[in-house]
């Protein structure tokens, strides 16, 4: 009844709420993305996104439908695999940003586990600037980090904003620094928050710096300051700072799986590429708690 090819796009489009981008992860042209949504709205006779010339939103029968394309698309690929005997094997390095640490990853990582008992998938979880270094140093096969401003290298997974959050109960003195809780550098998140704050003349101090987001967690909750962090991944127990406050507007943020060298190890390419095909299928839930259902 549905074509694995149109939820597939689906799913780009789902999870990049942009047709543009959703065709250029996927290697389509926009008018072919187009009617593969259009044809699948058709199938379920169903309208899965609202949309015009400047937004696309999900309806509530898309975010039904995110659930089975997912489901839909692992069994079809478990059957393909069985079918035509290929059996991953080998060991896979991958690399995460910390800020998916409370997110729904690790049961698209378990399911791979599962599809694939003979892949040996080493986990590394560091910072998005200290990922690409690793990457670049070729001590990684594939990572899900955040990209700097501007930059297009990368498979996009996911779009968000970058939000300035801290305790409920948090309130700042514009006559004095802004208090910061950051990750220590290359953190791609630090760098952008000094650098807005600067453009703007605000005056600005550390009042924590951790390599874990649980320590930068624990610091905003005590209200020491606040911290410049995805929107879509704000924690438990904090907040967006108000308006009011008069920090400036962080923009934009990408998050991105990139491969490592793709020569030699021809067995950890075969499960980065399906690690990472796993990835986008469930990119969803990268953005959502690991508590939600």
């Amino acid at each position: 009844m549905y074509d694995p090819r149109q939820l597939r796009t689906f799913l780009a489009v789902a999870q990049t709420l942009s047709f543009t981008q959703a065709a250029h992860r996927l290697g389509l042209r926009q008018s072919t993305v187009s009617q593969h949504i259009r044809r699948l709205e058709e199938a379920t006779g169903r309208l899965l996104f609202t949309r015009d010339t400047h937004s696309v939103e999900l309806t509530e029968d898309g975010e039904a439908m995110l659930g089975f394309a997912r489901t839909i698309l692992a069994a079809h690929d478990r059957a393909a695999a069985y079918f035509t005997g290929t059996r991953l094997r080998g060991r896979l390095r991958f690399g995460a940003s910390e800020d998916f640490v409370l997110t729904r990853l690790p049961e698209i990582l378990e399911t791979f586990r599962l599809d694939h008992p003979e892949v040996d998938l080493e986990l590394t979880v560091e910072l998005s600037g200290i990922l690409h270094e690793q990457l670049a140093d070729g001590g990684l096969d594939l990572v899900l980090a955040k990209r700097r401003t501007g930059d297009r290298h990368g498979e996009l997974v996911w779009q968000s904003t970058l939000a300035w959050i801290g305790a409920p109960q948090l309130r700042l003195d514009p006559e004095r620094p802004v208090p910061l809780i950051a990750f220590p550098p290359p953190a791609l998140t630090r760098a952008r928050a000094l650098e807005v704050l600067e453009a703007h003349d605000r005056r600005w101090r550390i009042a924590c710096t951790s390599a874990s987001l649980s320590g930068l967690i624990a610091a905003a909750r005590a209200g020491l300051g606040v911290m410049a962090h995805t929107r879509g991944l704000i924690p438990p127990g904090l907040v967006p700072v108000p308006a009011k406050a008069g920090l400036p507007e962080l923009g934009g943020v990408d998050f991105v799986l990139l491969h490592g060298r793709r020569r030699g190890r021809p067995e950890a390419q075969d499960a980065a590429d399906a690690l990472a095909a796993a990835i986008l299928a469930g990119g969803d839930r990268l953005h959502r708690p690991a508590a939600d259902n």
